[in-house]
Order: C-alpha cells, then sequence, then structure tokens
C-alpha cells in the first residue's frame, strides 16, 4: 500500500519512520524549504526530529499533490490553523478510495469545528470521504524510538478504523479502533488545556496533590463537554481520554505541559512562544473551547482559568487560588 504524509513537524516525521519501518512506502511532505532539503539530502529532520534518520521507503516532497497522488492512505499531521488551507490544496489529488487520516489534536477557532468536520467540508468532490482521527498518549518521539506505543483508530465506519488498524500495528505500536469520531477529537483537543494547567501547578511548586486534582477534573471537564456533544462517555475513559491526559499532563516530552510550567514561572506567554519552532496547540485550543463552552452554557472553569491567564493576563497563582475557591459542591 502506498501512503502519504502530509506535515513534516515532529509527529508527522515520526508516523512516517514507523510507516517505513513497517516495509511502506511513504511520500513525506515537508512545508519549509529548509526541512525539506535537509530530509532529501541527509535523510534527516534536524529542526522538529533531531537524533532519527528516515528509513529508506520515506520520500521527502516539497509538492503536496505530488506527495498524495496516488496513496491508499493519507496521513495529515498539521496544526489545527493551518489545517482548512492544506485539506483545501490536498484535495485535488484525493482519490475516491483514498483514507483519510488526522493527526491534528484542536478546533478550528473560526468554526469551532473538529478536524474531521473541517476536512470533510474542504472535499466537497467526495460525497462520503473516508475518514479516520487517530489519538492516544504518543509522544513523537518514542514513537520514533520505536518504545511500546497504544493508540485508538476512530472512524465512522468500522472498516476505515479496522483498515488503520491493520496497517500500523506492529509489536511496538497497537491500535484500538471506535466509532466515536467526536469523543476521540474533543479527548484530543481539550487534553492540551489542561496539561497547560498541570504545568502551571508545577511551575507554581504547588505539589503532587494539585496536579493530581487537575488532572482529575480536568477529566471530568472534558467528558461533560463531549456528553453533551454527542460523545460516547466511556470514549474519555480510553487511550484518546484518560490515556492521553495522563501522558501530557505528566511527560517530561509535553509541549503544553511545559508552555504551562514557563507561565508558572513568571514567563510571558509572547516570550515562550517566540523561544520555541513548536506548536502548543493548547493555545489556540483554549480560545475555540471557550468560544464553545459560552456558546453552550456549559461551565469548565479549569479551560476558564487558563483562558484568563493566556488571553487577559491573569496571575497564574491566582487562577489556581479561584480554582480552590470555587463554591463547595458534590463531586
Amino acid at each position: 500500500m502506498n501512503t502519504a504524509v502530509i506535515g513534516g513537524g515532529s509527529w508527522g516525521s515520526a508516523i512516517a519512520i514507523h510507516l517505513g519501518r513497517l516495509h511502506l512506502p511513504v511520500k513525506l511532505w515537508i512545508r519549509e524549504p529548509d526541512i525539506l532539503r535537509s530530509a532529501q539530502k541527509q535523510g534527516v529532520n534536524p529542526m522538529f526530529l533531531p537524533g532519527f534518520s528516515f528509513p529508506p521507503e520515506v520520500t521527502a516532497h516539497g509538492d503536496i499533490r505530488e506527495a498524495a497522488r496516488g496513496a491508499s492512505a493519507i496521513f495529515i499531521a498539521v496544526p489545527s490553523r493551518y489545517c482548512r488551507g492544506i485539506y483545501r490544496r490536498l484535495a485535488p489529488a484525493v482519490g475516491p478510495q483514498s483514507l483519510l487520516i488526522s493527526l491534528t489534536k484542536g478546533l478550528e477557532e473560526r468554526t469551532l469545528k473538529r478536524m474531521s468536520q473541517v476536512l470533510a467540508d474542504s472535499l466537497p468532490g467526495i460525497a462520503h470521504p473516508r475518514i479516520v482521527v487517530l489519538s492516544g498518549p504518543s509522544f513523537a518521539r518514542e514513537v520514533a524510538q520505536g518504545l511500546p506505543t497504544a493508540v485508538v483508530a476512530a472512524g465512522r465506519r468500522s472498516k476505515d478504523a479496522a483498515r488503520i488498524q491493520a496497517l500500523l500495528s506492529s509489536v511496538a505500536f497497537r491500535v484500538y479502533t471506535c466509532r466515536d469520531v467526536a469523543g476521540v477529537e474533543l479527548a484530543g483537543a481539550v487534553k492540551n488545556i489542561i496539561a497547560i494547567a498541570a504545568g502551571m501547578a508545577d511551575g507554581l511548586d504547588s505539589g503532587h496533590n494539585a496536579k493530581a486534582s487537575l488532572i482529575t477534573r480536568g477529566l471530568a471537564e472534558m467528558t461533560r463537554l463531549g456528553v453533551r456533544l454527542g460523545a460516547r462517555r466511556e470514549t474519555f475513559f480510553g487511550l484518546a481520554g484518560i490515556g492521553d491526559l495522563i501522558v501530557t499532563c505528566t511527560g517530561e516530552l509535553s509541549r503544553n505541559r511545559h508552555l504551562g510550567f514557563d507561565l508558572g514561572r513568571g514567563k510571558s506567554l509572547a516570550s515562550i512562544l517566540a523561544s520555541s519552532n513548536m506548536v502548543a496547540e493548547g493555545v489556540g485550543t483554549t480560545r475555540s473551547i471557550h468560544k464553545l463552552s459560552a456558546k453552550l452554557g456549559l461551565e469548565m472553569p479549569i479551560s476558564e482559568q487558563i483562558y484568563r491567564v493566556l488571553y487577559r493576563g491573569k496571575d497564574p497563582r491566582q487562577a489556581l487560588i479561584d480554582l480552590m475557591s470555587r463554591r463547595l459542591r458534590g463531586e
């Protein structure tokens, strides 16, 4: 099976490496000219995934349609704010039998749509695009290392998710399936906000009790949102929910946790973003979830406090105090 990966960041590069190790031909589209040259000449991505080489099955391309044309499975790993534009550029190369696998964890801020919805919008020539969402606790570097990882593939059609399960599964990469696309996507989006909160608590030296509480109440918060939007409650207690939440809130490789930690240490958001070439999806997602929860009339206190820290200049310590001082209630 011919495959394509759209996006040469850390996650796209890691998936390309994994596919190559499975001896599948992979065309990797890379937007940045300097990274593209490194991938083509040295077989590496020194900016986003240093220390790893692409298998010989992986070839790097600068033309997105050339990369996708003829691929039976197209994996898309680009930041959410760029997705609609990338999807539109990709559309002419997508065949009616192509499987499209979204790896992006976030919402489109303007429409508040999930990425699979934006993807379907962008493919008007295909009546029922075959879209699968892949999510779960999966740091790119660990996948590239071949460390044991388990994720979930969610598709509206069970057979589409099963095809991706069969394609990707190996002794180091276990794939489960489900049909709750909404739940998997919403969990993947909100967990990044909770990770910022957990990192902020670490930066404030708030202790393990505080972080455990944030993770637990964050799970309740994301579940409440998901169920309101038609997702299955059980999804949030699986790999895409609690699994991804734990690793993103506690792992040293978590961009969102690191961003929160720096905020807790007193750094400004502007200086943190300026010092990194990596995208922390939780920053944009916080604003999207703020809009969505207001639209639904849904209480999401952790997300709301992170919004006020990121976009209203609230002091992180005061945000934590305000969370602890909320009206007492039953669990």
